[in-house]
């Protein structure tokens, strides 16, 4: 199991710097699939179902985990495909919150 899996988000508000690029790509280090946005202040993969029940009962997962962890994502919605992209709007750029979301919703399909 991930050591992500195992912290809780922390409330984030401004005057807290966002990740370096470099703290940034030692999290993903720790995620399976995830990538970094082209300007660095983001992560996001796109997840890949058999049929839309799939996707929508993955898609009620993500925002269960949204919920109890009061950190929400941007998702993108198809029809056998889910695009998860987090970002710390508070500070402009990634949190460590942003990764801890992201193994907890990688811990869905394991």
């Amino acid at each position: 199991m991930n050591d992500l899996t195992k912290k809780r988000c922390a409330p984030c508000e401004g005057g807290t710097s966002p990740l370096s690029r470099g703290k940034s790509e030692v999290y993903l280090e720790q995620l399976s699939g995830w990538q970094l946005t082209e300007q660095s202040d983001g992560i996001e993969r796109t997840f890949e179902f058999e049929n839309f029940h799939q996707t929508m009962a993955f898609v009620n997962a993500v925002a269960w985990i949204a919920h109890t962890q009061d950190h929400h994502p941007e998702l993108a919605v198809s029809y056998r495909q889910c695009r998860v992209h987090y970002t710390t709007h508070a500070i402009n750029g990634l949190s460590e919150n942003d990764f801890i979301c992201a193994a907890h919703i990688e811990a869905l399909l394991t």
